[in-house]
């Protein structure tokens, strides 16, 4: 039987090698309760998985005729969300993501949140949680990688960490749309591994659209499970975070900014710290003292800024430390400063590479051009 348009909510996925996750994950979705009337659609594009999950979603889409598996030869978010788009039929959109667990009503609460608001975009806040599955000492980490990013000082205030906030926001986890909004700003950029769907929230806001946020859209993140993970997967986010803001001109907020600019004046300190002292170490003794005295006075102004920027920092990581792990609970301290200078370092080195490429090389490595999971 067709689906009818005015009733039908399509289900968005993007995913490549879930074998251990895509059984579960469609299990969910099934289970999902839509309002008295409405129809369900589930649109998986599958990114040329090579570890058995095409096997296995071909098996589901056969037992659920509501499934729907699309091939998605690009492999990356934004390419299988428009082939995701350009196949769906529902009047709803609605992005989900494999790596999350969603409350029972969680389409329902979008639909019941753009009818409320009429925004262009609507969706709920980021929480994450640590596996259930994961052994003592990987839980611990997890644990800590989740209280972190559920934490705002971390975050730098982003309302998306804030899970009782209600309101208009710069962007939202993952994202529901009438079919309208594609009509009028179009898909997400397929040039972008990361950040699509800031960059796509951005347009929204420069072209007159609303986003919003909403307490009732429930579900759980389940972050990566290691500190090297998170700053691999951060500094990828950094990376791509330049290319957005130089196609708009703008940033879509100043927390985007903070961390590169914060790791590139360590740098910079670092590097004219060492830089004045190999010249004064190898400078000939008929240097002239006018020139001495300043490079002596400059070098040493450069590592006292390099030591209280890097001791405030400590300082700051500290605090938040102990404030995350009073409120997320014993046994995280030990993992946390480790942890939140994962975040902050993997964006902060990813901006500057993604700055240098945007601006100099004009092009992105293709080193960045793979997910990282």
């Amino acid at each position: 039987m067709p689906l009818n348009m005015d009733t039908t909510v399509s289900v968005i996925v993007p995913c490549r090698n879930e074998r251990d996750h895509i059984e579960a994950f469609c299990r969910s979705v099934a289970a999902q309760t839509l309002p008295e009337g409405w129809a369900l659609e589930v649109l998986i594009a599958d990114g040329q998985s090579d570890d058995g999950t095409r096997e296995r979603l071909a098996a589901l889409c056969l037992q659920d005729a509501r499934f729907v598996m699309i091939d998605n030869p690009g492999r990356i978010v934004s390419c299988g969300l428009n082939r995701c788009i350009e196949r769906a039929s529902g009047a709803f959109i609605v992005r989900l993501d494999v790596h999350t667990v969603y409350a029972r009503d969680y389409i329902a609460q979008c639909l019941a949140t753009w009818q409320r608001t009429g925004a262009d975009n609507v969706g709920g806040p980021w929480k994450a949680e640590a596996s259930a599955g994961a052994s003592a000492t990987e839980g611990r980490v997890q644990r800590a990688i989740a209280a972190a990013f559920q934490s705002r000082l971390v975050s730098g205030g982003a309302l998306s960490r804030d899970l009782s906030y209600e309101g208009e926001v710069d962007t939202v986890y993952l994202g529901a749309w009438p079919r309208a909004t594609f009509e009028r700003f179009g898909g997400f950029d397929e040039t972008l591994v990361r950040n699509q769907d800031d960059e796509h929230n951005l347009r929204i806001h420069k072209g007159g659209g609303r986003i919003w946020q909403s307490a009732a859209i429930r579900s759980t993140y389940v972050p990566r499970a290691s500190k090297v993970a998170v700053f691999r997967q951060y500094r990828q986010y950094g990376y791509w975070k330049p290319f957005v803001m130089r196609k708009h001109g703008q940033a879509a907020a100043l927390r985007h900014l903070v961390p590169g600019l914060f790791v590139g004046a360590l740098l910079a300190l670092l590097a004219l710290t060492l830089l004045g002292s190999a010249w004064l170490g190898i400078a000939p003794p008929s240097l002239d003292s006018a020139w001495r005295a300043p490079l002596l006075w400059g070098t040493l102004l450069c590592a006292a800024g390099l030591g209280l920027l890097a001791l405030l920092y400590g300082a700051a990581v500290l605090a938040i430390s102990l404030a995350i792990e009073r409120s997320a609970g014993p046994g995280l301290l030990r993992h946390l400063p480790d942890v939140i200078g994962a975040y902050h370092f993997g964006y902060g080195l990813g901006s500057l590479r993604g700055w240098w490429d945007a601006l100099v090389r004009r092009r992105p490595d293709p080193a960045f051009g793979r997910l990282t999971r």
